[in-house]
């Protein structure tokens, strides 16, 4: 392919993703395919000789598209958001076509700087302190990471590493391994401190947890992966409130700021903290600008050595959305998980198992586990709407989570209404059969 043939097929493929993202409510949301549906479908090993883009652009609709869960259905309300925008496709186009792998800020002085500047744009945003902003001359700043779970561990690391640097420096007569085999973690049954929790959003006390912390000489990492998009928003902003006693700091914008996959923002109060246990040098890693406080390389804030232009789609939604355009997109959502708390509670059959704080909606048949299982069951086997479940203490419960861009009141009613019928038909024949018995 000949950058003669690039442009026509390039255009061909923006329209075919336009107008997959723009019919995608027509779609089926979950798929009708069982494990192994693929491999038969295509060729034991690659092609000896090329093929045509026409042959493999009209494989897409016969191969692919029957295996996807089209994440961006206003029918899909599983899991949580994943963020998609036009914008950030438009830059990740760019970001592919650059194709420089920014480990070090001589790999690509505009790759590293976007970055540190849209960590800073990002932080005010949500009015994180000013520590943790690069600015000029700070000692923190952010970072993109590919997922909540890769900054965690990040922290972790991090953490371990300065802990057994403290210890060796108060006594010289302990080994590394000594030490590392004394040091603990805490956690509560949801890992690290949270803003958001995945089975219900719900938030943990950070102020009685922040100044415990710091007086013991534990490091805090919060983790606020979905729930930190909505900070932006100063009705939100003081669920964020103790965020000041952290060391670290992560929320994903590629969950509900727009930014699509993967776009996980993390920031440090000190960043020789993550170089200090991530720095290595090899000859030809070094160059003139060394660490001269204005030169980062990120690979000493992440785990793997590569890293894409991510701050591209980061800086091309903040422009084109604007802050209040993204703060009305968050609001947007929360009004309709709002909505359907409302419906469901018109309902006497049903219960709502925790506060409804943003877009998500825990909510349950009353009655027994197995109930709520068999509903959620024909909810997803009908494929009409997509749901996912979780524990919240002993209970079983489904979550409705507001997930796309393109989702609306119309859509939310549906659901509701095909989720109430669908309980219906399921309490007749319960209730026949455990009459037999």
């Amino acid at each position: 392919m000949d950058a003669a043939e690039f442009r026509k097929r390039g255009k061909e493929m923006v329209d075919y993703i336009a107008d997959y993202l723009e019919k995608i409510e027509k779609r089926q949301v979950f798929p009708d395919v069982e494990p192994g549906y693929l491999r038969p479908l295509i060729p034991d090993c690659a092609p000896q000789k090329p093929e045509s883009f026409e042959d493999v652009f009209k494989d897409i609709e016969k191969i692919i598209m029957p295996g996807v869960t089209h994440w961006h259905s206003p029918y899909f309300f599983a899991y949580f958001p994943a963020a998609s925008s036009f914008p950030a496709l438009l830059a990740d186009m760019l970001c592919g076509g650059i194709g420089c792998v920014g480990f070090s800020w001589a790999a690509s002085p505009a790759c590293t700087e976007l970055e540190t500047v849209m960590l800073d744009w990002l932080g005010k945003m949500i009015n994180l302190p000013e520590e943790f902003l690069a600015g000029e001359d700070g000692q923190g700043g952010g970072v993109i990471q590919g997922s909540a779970s890769e900054a965690t561990l990040i922290s972790l690391l991090a953490a371990r590493t300065k802990t057994i640097r403290r210890v060796q420096s108060e006594k010289p007569e302990l080994t590394e391994a000594d030490i590392m085999g004394r040091l603990v973690a805490y956690a509560s049954d949801q890992f690290c401190a949270t803003l958001g929790t995945t089975p219900c959003c719900s938030f943990d006390k950070l102020l009685e947890l922040g100044p415990l912390c710091n007086k013991e000489n534990i490091w805090m990492h919060i983790d606020a992966a979905y729930a930190g998009s909505a900070f932006i928003c100063p009705e939100f902003r003081h669920l964020l409130n103790g965020v000041e006693f952290a060391d670290s700091f992560n929320f994903n914008p590629h969950k509900w700021l727009l930014v699509n996959f993967d776009c996980s923002a993390m920031w440090v109060k000190k960043r020789s903290d993550l170089t200090g246990a991530f720095k290595l040098e090899p000859l030809y890693l070094q160059h003139h600008h060394q660490e001269s406080g204005l030169v980062t390389d990120y690979r000493h804030w992440q785990i793997p050595l590569g890293r894409r232009f991510r701050s591209l789609k980061l800086w091309f939604v903040l422009r084109m959305y604007g802050v209040m355009g993204l703060q009305e997109h968050i609001r947007k959502h929360v009004r309709l998980a709002h909505q359907f708390e409302h419906l469901v509670l018109q309902d006497e059959r049903f219960e709502i198992c925790a506060e409804v704080v943003l877009g998500l909606v825990c909510f349950r048949l009353k009655g027994s586990n197995e109930l709520n299982m068999a509903l959620l069951k024909s909810i997803n086997e009908a494929k009409k709407i997509h749901l996912v479940p979780c524990h919240l203490r002993e209970k079983f419960v489904l979550r409705f989570a507001i997930c796309s861009r393109t989702v609306e009141s119309t859509h939310v009613k549906f659901a509701w209404q095909h989720i109430s019928q669908l309980a219906t038909d399921l309490l007749k024949t319960w209730e026949q059969s455990h009459h037999q018995q």
